[in-house]
């Protein structure tokens, strides 16, 4: 499976963005999907986690309440809105895909089976 993130750019503090992530080579469907960010100079954290179904979200609590993911299976594609963005919001997200039946969220960690190229955001103060 291929996972193509976009949709990152400047943007101001207070402003909002919506990445995508599209999916190709099976179904997402048949994935958990989640996103991952890494900030220069620290390590890729949790941010957003969708189950297989749609039913089950999580969120890293640094987001909570600003960020938003969802999925569109009819068009193979994963998206996370992104609110009241702040300056530490900056830093490179990237899309994940985790085969259905596997544990792919725990203790905010987020278990990947497949990691996309990521996708720039920069929030200005």
């Amino acid at each position: 499976v291929q996972l193509q993130a976009s949709g990152g750019g400047l943007v101001q503090a207070g402003g909002s963005l919506r990445l995508s992530c599209a999916v190709s080579g099976r179904a997402v469907s048949d994935y958990a999907m989640g996103w991952l960010r890494q900030a220069p100079g620290k390590e890729r954290e949790f941010v957003s986690a969708i189950s297989w179904s749609g039913s089950s979200t999580y969120y890293a609590d640094s987001v909570k309440g600003r960020f938003s993911i969802s999925r569109d299976d009819a068009k193979n594609m994963v998206y996370l809105q992104m609110n009241e963005l702040k300056p530490e919001d900056t830093a490179v997200y990237y899309c994940a895909a985790t085969l259905k039946g596997s544990t792919y969220y725990s203790g905010s960690h987020y278990y990947a089976d497949y990691l996309g190229q990521g996708t720039q955001v920069t929030v200005s103060s």
